[in-house]
């Protein structure tokens, strides 16, 4: 589907469109809504030449298609996304990763579509939309299914975690250095920890919640406290707390660390 779609919550509001089974962005408003901008008569305009500096590896001939200076109409792929979003180095990049990650991008690969306030509308307005867009996508898999025999062999390892989203299993965050090992991304317990702490996933200051799990990553669920208590010699006992990964926390991870390893 070529159509190009809008996407969209309280805080963000892009364009994408598929070619084939790839997710191709409309960079405009992927930098707008990382904050790549400038205002000026009090009108929005996007830092395109600093939107080109953080995207240079793409613009050369031997490594990306773009021959030349990226601008207003260019679509990018999800790698050149997250390669803008991890440069931008914003807190408002880091929510924007999490909405794209979490709600937009398992939306379309599981449905084909991200039910968007725009598609209810327009579906309830014209009941023939929905099945115009479906009936396009079944035509695109029926058309596709030779070679999705290969896509599975070489599918990613991260969809092992779509298994483990819902769990309840959660595991420590040694066993999730571990799976990102399995996934090529070279990165053990210790430095794991650090970039938790470095990211806002784990809290950083000295004290009793030291490595415990932030506000933001309990809120996410990505993140929960195994508590314990100890028995002292002496008969005096105290509380052990433990940061686990939750089965979603486990997906989020996988996925959010291969996509910056693609783009790096």
């Amino acid at each position: 589907m070529n159509e190009i779609k809008t996407f969209s919550n309280d805080m963000f509001s892009i364009l994408i469109k598929q070619d084939n089974e790839n997710n191709l962005f409309d960079l405009e408003t992927v930098a707008k809504s990382l904050g790549i901008t400038q205002f000026k008569n009090g009108k929005e305009y996007v830092k395109w030449e600093r939107v080109n500096k953080y995207l240079s590896k793409y613009l050369s001939p031997q490594v990306g298609n773009f021959s030349q200076p990226l601008g207003k109409g260019d679509f990018i792929p999800e790698a050149m996304v997250y390669k803008l979003a991890f440069k931008a180095g914003n807190s408002t990049a880091e929510k924007f990763q999490d909405w794209l990650a979490m709600e937009v991008l398992p939306a379309i690969r599981k449905h084909g579509i991200y039910a968007t306030d725009n598609v209810i509308e327009q579906t309830l307005k014209d009941p023939d939309y929905i099945i115009t867009v479906l009936t396009e996508y079944k035509k695109e898999k029926e058309q596709n299914l030779l070679l999705q025999q290969q896509v599975e062999v070489n599918k990613p390892k991260v969809l092992f975690a779509d298994s483990v989203a819902g769990s309840d299993n959660s595991i420590l965050v040694g066993e999730l250095a571990k799976i990102l090992k399995q996934n090529d991304v070279d990165i053990g317990q210790n430095r794991l920890f650090k970039w938790l702490r470095n990211n806002g996933y784990l809290i950083k200051k000295s004290g009793e919640s030291y490595n415990l799990p932030t506000q933001k990553s309990m809120d996410l669920k990505i993140l929960d406290i195994k508590k314990r208590i100890i028995n002292n010699p002496d008969g005096s006992s105290k509380v052990s707390r433990t940061p686990k990964v939750t089965g979603k926390g486990q997906q989020y991870f996988v996925n959010k660390f291969l996509g910056e390893k693609q783009t790096s």
